[in-house]
């Protein structure tokens, strides 16, 4: 075969897609959809989730931990789901559905707790958790604590919550490891208890502005790797406050002329647009953090190290039990049953997205190579 007639790699690129895609297609026939994509989760998981599941092949646990991920990435870009045949529209989904299965693959091993890990912890000062309770289970895996909660008799919310911004911004800069615990009240835009909105955290990210042009010899600035970084909020509407800081993170960039590199992993202890709950008493504890101090401080043996895997496994499913009953047969939890679906938190992970990745998933749907996409994916 001469040159000019081979097939060129994009070629058999598209190829092999449309191949999978008519697989895909054939096992999903037969399936009745309605004419767009369910915007509600309820009906999703009605008239959407069982072929998916069945298409993946999987356990219904892992399932239901990836289903609320597979949802709100189909929200997404619904807009382009819903130009498709039915058909095509469930075969795609499959795809969207396997993406996140790679991502959560790919990111479970990064270390939340472990070693030569700094953490820095915000703590709500109204009955909120000692700073023991952070420390202690940072210790308990060598890592090194440094926990922040206002003491009305020394020091102000607005001054705690500078310096909290300060150690983040230090963090950032430096590119050490370092988990970043939020525990208190949350807002989509903003960490109530200390009335810090998500620009100025991600500005404490992305660090301040350059005063003036850089001369021509200096070169761009460098691009901006926040992957060493893990965030986690315990709080209400922690998941939209996070998408929200990505979002913010990724403009700053783009004005600034700065690539980026990486965004952090982030950690919510709140589902999209769901509150959170706690436990009231002399001291507020959140559902969430008490759950991750049972799972990787009270119970022993104790890991080596805690990591993603781990929070969107172990603590996914403790988590589920929240405003669900388990159904028994035969000494077996076999499902679960939905008793009150305000107390559901299900918390999710978020993990960075690299130029491969984003091109993958633009391959997936069809776009565009110039399109845009967020940097951060939600992979339950």
């Amino acid at each position: 075969m001469s040159a000019s007639m081979r097939p060129s790699g994009l070629f058999i690129h598209s190829l092999l897609r449309l191949l999978w895609r008519s697989l895909c297609v054939a096992m999903l026939t037969g399936v009745a959809t309605a004419a767009e994509l369910p915007r509600d989760f309820a009906a999703f998981q009605a008239a959407v989730s069982p072929r998916i599941a069945a298409g993946l092949d999987t356990t219904a646990r892992h399932y239901r931990q990836i289903e609320p991920a597979i949802h709100q990435l189909c929200l997404e870009h619904a807009d382009v789901l819903d130009r498709l045949p039915d058909d095509e529209r469930l075969a795609t989904i499959l795809e969207l559905a396997r993406f996140i299965d790679r991502k959560r693959d790919d990111a479970g091993d990064t270390v939340v707790l472990g070693p030569d890990r700094a953490v820095i912890g915000l703590l709500d000062p109204d009955r909120g958790l000692e700073p023991r309770e952070i420390t202690a289970i940072a210790a308990a895996y060598g890592a090194r604590a440094t926990v922040l909660k206002q003491d009305p008799a020394r020091e102000t919310i607005p001054e705690v919550a500078a310096r909290f911004l300060e150690a983040v911004a230090a963090a950032a800069a430096s590119g050490a490891p370092t988990t970043v615990v939020v525990l208190g009240h949350g807002l989509p835009g903003e960490i109530q208890s200390y009335a810090i909105p998500f620009g100025r955290l991600a500005d404490a990210l992305v660090g301040p502005p350059e005063a003036a042009p850089s001369p021509p010899e200096a070169g761009a600035a460098a691009p901006l790797d926040l992957g060493r970084l893990v965030l986690i909020c315990d709080d209400c509407y922690s998941a939209d406050f996070l998408v929200n800081l990505a979002t913010a993170v990724e403009s700053r960039c783009r004005d600034r002329g700065r690539a980026l590199r990486s965004l952090p992993v982030m950690i919510a202890g709140t589902n999209h647009h769901r509150v959170g709950h706690a436990d009231f008493g002399e001291k507020f504890v959140p559902h969430f953090w008490k759950d991750v101090i049972e799972l990787f401080f009270i119970r022993r043996p104790l890991p080596p190290a805690v990591t993603l895997r781990d929070f969107f496994d172990k603590v996914d499913n403790m988590m589920y039990g929240y405003g669900r009953a388990p159904i028994v047969e035969g000494g077996t939890v076999v499902g679960y049953r939905l008793v009150d679906p305000e107390l559901c938190q299900d918390p999710v992970s978020f993990v960075p997205l690299s130029a491969e990745d984003q091109a993958m998933l633009r391959t997936i749907l069809g776009l565009a190579p110039d399109a845009p996409l967020p940097a951060l994916l939600d992979v339950g």
